[in-house]
């Protein structure tokens, strides 16, 4: 995968080895999104998704000040270039992440707001420092968040989201804990980070690749629906020589080598 050519002066795609980051780099903006952002990280998740290589995905912004302050209100055009098109560059990202089956790890560095949460919000997992704040104050200027709900309803109490949609008031770090906002917060967020990557990465590729897919496709059946669709999904599982090497391993008491396939 060829992350510098994905790279721009808004967005910084790395790979570090089995782990591809995303760095929003627009410090001086609060790490604030553009359309080159939005942009830019939906064609690198895109890429991820037919490189066996990369085994996760990590979404954070420059500095530890702020994850992502939302849409540049600076920009005139922050939420739409053109108002004839209907696919916005925020609801196509939330597509993608949504159909990732490579895991997506939100770092979050500092301050996550408006269209900052949809980017944690579209993560499978996230890891934050205990600084970070977490808010949707869009009442304040005047609009309501609207992506940002698709993907952030399900996740914390509704009355929780109720309350911080019409208030726009922040959240701490440890709330967004309590809440099931994230997964984790830490004092040196990089050392929790690594952490959680390192109890992923020495999985099976295989049965986290196809269990992501199996998990995202469930959501919206219902369970007759599910039960019929995981009855089949299970065999397959057990066709991969992941698995086989996986019950192998597991008798003969030592350590799997996956093949990924």
């Amino acid at each position: 995968m060829d992350a510098s050519a994905l790279t721009s002066p808004d967005l910084s795609v790395d790979l570090r080895g089995p782990v591809l980051w995303l760095t929003i780099t627009r410090e001086a903006r609060r790490n604030a999104m553009s359309h080159g952002v939005l942009a830019g990280m939906t064609a690198a998740i895109s890429a991820a998704q037919t490189e066996r290589s990369v085994r996760a995905i990590v979404v954070t912004g420059a500095g530890d000040k702020a994850f992502c302050a939302g849409a540049d209100l600076q920009n005139a055009q922050a939420f739409t270039t053109d108002y004839s098109e209907p696919l916005g560059h925020l609801a196509q990202l939330l597509r993608v992440a949504k159909a990732s089956y490579v895991p997506l790890v939100a770092r979050v560095n500092g301050a996550c707001m408006a269209g900052g949460m949809g980017l944690l919000s579209m993560c499978d997992m996230a890891v934050a420092a205990e600084h970070a704040v977490f808010g949707l104050p869009e009442v304040k200027v005047g609009v309501f968040p609207a992506q940002v709900l698709s993907v952030l309803q399900h996740l914390i109490p509704r009355r929780t989201l109720v309350e911080m949609c019409i208030t726009g008031e922040p959240i701490s770090s440890l709330q967004a804990l309590e809440f099931g906002l994230v997964n984790y917060i830490d004092r040196d967020v990089d050392a929790k980070l690594q952490w959680l990557l390192e109890r992923l990465l020495d999985k099976s590729p295989a049965a986290v690749r196809r269990g992501l897919y199996m998990m995202k496709k469930m959501e919206a059946m219902a369970f007759e629906e599910s039960m019929a669709f995981t009855e089949s999904q299970i065999a397959l599982f057990t066709l991969t020589e992941d698995a086989r090497e996986g019950q192998l391993a597991f008798q003969e008491k030592r350590k799997p080598q996956w093949s990924g396939k």
